[in-house]
């Protein structure tokens, strides 16, 4: 015998997704990080949340700077279909999101998803998406739910062909699956994750290729940092935004006006609270 081995717990729903979706490493990932500084976005939320009486987090600043980007740089709003890229005419953000254990259920990773997200202003962006969040972390999600109970009954060695055959038929040949109880574009254009939340400055997401997005972000926790203002030391406040994309997809110059564009919205959040029709 060369290890010393024993089973393993039975896998979780997530780790049988991750263990049917990904083959060895021969995958067009690339990577970029951009630090932010973040005393304005820090800034504009608690005068946001004193004004209005409603919470505004580092999410949906994001994900809302990142609709606006789509939106300014339509090239990256973009699906692969056979060996073509097609460009979206809907800016869908998706955000992970944790399910805490329920009973005899674990602790889970899920999503939620906000469409047409480039026409909503910030505040609408947010209440859309504390709706979709609260929904599926109370796992009042129906179509989620389904879906994961159907995957629980695949063996793991499925799980591989039967998400490749999911997303051939959602993206290759562009069908709507609602009609047998599947969500509509579930993944959307761009997926961010807030790795701040879970206590760390910096992370790189792993893609995941039967969701089809080439584009994702996750912004780190906000820490103390020192900086240089007028020649003296000063403590200030920053974060690392790092990115992840299909190089197949965006080019790295393309990436960069992206990542540069959400920066520098959060940097300077002037425009949000505008009307609709005047906002950022």
């Amino acid at each position: 015998m060369n290890l010393d081995l024993h089973p393993a717990p039975p896998a979780s729903a997530l780790r049988k997704l991750a263990l049917g979706t990904w083959r060895a490493p021969r995958d067009p990932t690339a990577y970029a990080a951009l630090d932010v500084r973040m005393e304005a976005a820090l800034a504009f939320m608690a005068t946001h949340r004193t004004r209005t009486g409603r919470r505004l987090t580092v999410t949906h600043l994001v994900a809302k700077a990142a609709a606006d980007a789509l939106r300014r740089y339509p090239e990256a709003n973009v699906v692969l279909r056979g060996q073509r890229p097609w460009l979206r005419e809907d800016v869908g953000v998706c955000v992970l999101v944790v399910q805490p254990a329920s009973g005899s259920s674990r602790v889970d990773l899920t999503t939620a998803t906000v469409h047409r997200a480039d026409q909503k202003s910030l505040e609408a962006l947010a209440d859309a998406m504390e709706s979709r969040v609260s929904r599926v972390r109370a796992r009042e999600d129906v179509e989620i739910e389904r879906g994961k109970r159907r995957s629980s009954l695949l063996p793991g060695w499925l799980m591989g062909p039967a998400l490749r055959l999911l997303s051939f038929v959602w993206y290759g040949l562009n069908v709507d699956l609602r009609g047998v109880g599947m969500p509509f574009d579930p993944f959307g254009s761009v997926a961010v994750t807030n790795l701040g939340s879970l206590g760390l400055e910096r992370g790189f997401v792993a893609m995941v290729p039967y969701t089809r997005v080439p584009l994702l972000l996750a912004p780190g926790l906000v820490r103390d940092v020192p900086v240089v203002e007028d020649g003296a030391l000063v403590p200030g406040k920053a974060m690392t935004l790092t990115c992840t994309w299909d190089a197949r997809l965006i080019d790295v110059d393309l990436a960069a006006r992206v990542l540069r564009h959400i920066g520098g919205a959060l940097e300077d959040p002037r425009g949000w609270d505008a009307p609709e029709d005047e906002a950022r």
